[in-house]
């Protein structure tokens, strides 16, 4: 299966009295980019969450959104740190010595310095929690991959289409050529003719003349490599699926294509062929834009 680059999932689980919801987002990037949010008790599980995750990416960058509720009583708790409190009474009773001054601090007025009360969250169910999460990643992860190949059947559908009318103008461009090699020689032999008037043309110089021209303009191994590359573009976007995805592939072969066309161009002196290698051109400048949004 070909697969885009840009996809979205979501999924929203509860188990018991706990809730998760995981969000997946992706757009184009050269190689796999994968951002996550989520909260910091959960950084323990980021490994785990990533090595999950590449099981439905290979390229993009993606930002994932992690949230979690804890619905149950014992979520969070309240510690007295008495230590702290300890130490700020002592200070605050030797600036009362230090300054002659009456010690009037209560215990609604200490309570409230820095730690003296602090909330604490209940020891995590790691096991559990990271089951819950996971299964919450997967339900995520699968809408993600569908939309992303969702997207893909479409881009590889325009492809198709874009190399059939490639295909077209190559074959055009191999029909074309030995007629220019034809219409050249007539050319010539009525150019000769008309400057030695009634003299005999020598067809050993004519054809060494003709021959010369047609190794110059000769396109038959740009035809050929342009039909294999073509090929196999349309086999690999048949076949689809690749360990590190087919975009790199693709984008390798619209290249090589490029090159060729440059080529045929360079070496056209026929205004026919000119056009098709202008149209072949803007297609495969077509074919590598849209190549960029696979993965």
């Amino acid at each position: 299966m070909v697969c885009s680059m840009t996809g979205f999932g979501r999924s929203e689980i509860t188990e018991g009295e706990r809730k998760y919801i995981v969000e997946l987002k992706s757009v184009n990037n050269r190689y796999l980019d994968i951002n996550i949010k989520m909260p910091k008790k959960f950084n323990a599980f980021e490994s785990e969450i990533r090595n999950q995750l590449k099981n439905f990416m290979k390229r993009g960058k993606v930002d994932v959104y992690i949230s979690y509720e804890d619905f149950s009583e014992s979520d969070t708790r309240v510690k007295y740190n008495k230590a702290v409190a300890q130490e700020y009474y002592s200070y605050l009773n030797e600036m009362a010595s230090d300054f002659g001054l009456d010690n009037d601090v209560r215990i609604s007025v200490l309570s409230r310095f820095p730690e003296v009360f602090t909330m604490e969250d209940e020891q995590l169910d790691e096991e559990e929690v990271l089951s819950g999460l996971q299964k919450a990643i997967a339900v995520a992860g699968k809408q993600f991959l569908d939309s992303r190949v969702r997207e893909g059947e479409f881009l590889s559908g325009d492809l198709t289409e874009k190399l059939d009318g490639m295909l077209e103008n190559v074959e055009y461009i191999s029909e074309r050529s030995p007629e220019i090699i034809d219409e050249y020689k007539a050319k010539l032999r009525e150019k000769i003719q008309d400057l030695l008037e009634d003299k005999q043309v020598d067809e050993n110089r004519l054809a060494m003349e003709v021959t010369i021209y047609a190794d110059k303009i000769c396109v038959d191994e740009e035809i050929t490599r342009l039909r294999s590359h073509i090929q196999a573009m349309r086999d690999a976007l048949i076949k689809g699926d690749d360990k590190d995805g087919i975009g790199r592939k693709l984008d390798f072969l619209a290249q090589e294509m490029n090159r060729e066309a440059n080529t045929i161009l360079s070496k056209s002196t026929d205004l026919k062929i000119s056009d098709r290698g202008i149209a072949l051109k803007t297609d495969i400048e077509k074919v590598r834009e849209q190549i960029q949004n696979i993965e």
